[in-house]
């Protein structure tokens, strides 16, 4: 399967899906339930977990234990990790085409600080249930250092966005503008190499009957990573890229050339 291919049947997918809650779906925003059992809100909110491991929380064989009883028993301040459990609660929708400035303000502060945050937890918890696990016959071996190759990929290719080709978006492109993006389209392709190959090690990120809430979560974060990178590259694929690839085809730099 061409990660094209893999690119366009995911967003149909999800199109298709509005409304239809699945079991990687991410649900619409509602408040942390303090009363909510602290494993089940690991496996329904991506992030999470680390929210748990700094405070030292226990979600995994402790976690059948609220939110509001694993504060007390650690003497936290319940509200302080309700609004910090909060703050990972992200839109699902896709934004309104605007400004190609704001629309990069949007990829850098909805994809490029959250792949940053998402990866290393993933990457830990992958190794995590490796280990654990490692005689399970469902057990993503293989995951951890895949999850490192796509960190240190995305990484430089969020580098090369942020330092050579959105500045120069900014400014408006030029009639060389279609060379860094045919790069960044390339490394978007490879990205989805990538996707795929988790989902093979994952079951097409599936967990076992049974599988504790440190797998659980594991895979609910892969399934917001997978959906998170494919909005991401669909936005700068077919909305931003284009209008400065057409421009410099027609012999202009784009939106301000004062060439009119």
């Amino acid at each position: 399967m061409s990660s094209v291919f893999y690119f366009d049947k995911i967003i149909m997918s999800n199109e298709s899906l509005k409304g239809r809650p699945t079991m990687n779906a991410r649900l619409p925003q509602t408040p942390i339930d303090a009363e909510q059992a602290i494993g089940q809100i690991a496996v329904q909110l991506p992030g999470s977990t680390a929210v748990f491991r700094r405070l030292k929380l226990d979600f995994c064989c402790g976690g059948q234990v609220s939110l509001r009883q694993s504060c007390a028993a650690k003497g936290l301040d319940l509200q302080a990790v309700v609004d910090e459990l909060s703050t990972l609660q992200r839109p699902t929708e896709l934004p309104d085409a605007g400004t190609p400035s704001e629309l990069i303000d949007h990829i850098l502060a909805r994809y490029h600080e959250v792949h940053r945050a998402q990866l290393p937890e993933l990457i830990r918890m992958a190794r995590r249930v490796e280990a654990v696990h490692r005689d399970h016959s469902e057990v993503p071996a293989g995951l951890g250092d895949a999850l490192e190759a796509m960190e240190q990929e995305l990484l430089g290719h969020m580098h090369k966005e942020e330092a050579v080709l959105f500045p120069m978006l900014r400014a408006g492109g030029n009639s060389f503008v279609t060379q860094p993006i045919a790069m960044m389209r390339h490394e978007h392709n490879d990205h989805g190499e990538a996707l795929e190959h988790i989902a093979r090690l994952t079951h097409d990120i599936t967990p076992p009957l049974g599988a504790c809430n440190t797998w659980r979560a594991l895979y609910a974060g892969l399934a917001q990573l997978r959906d998170d990178l494919i909005n991401h590259i669909h936005l700068e694929n077919n909305v931003l890229f284009p209008q400065f690839e057409r421009a410099a085809t027609q012999g202009c730099g784009g939106g301000n050339c004062g060439c009119s």
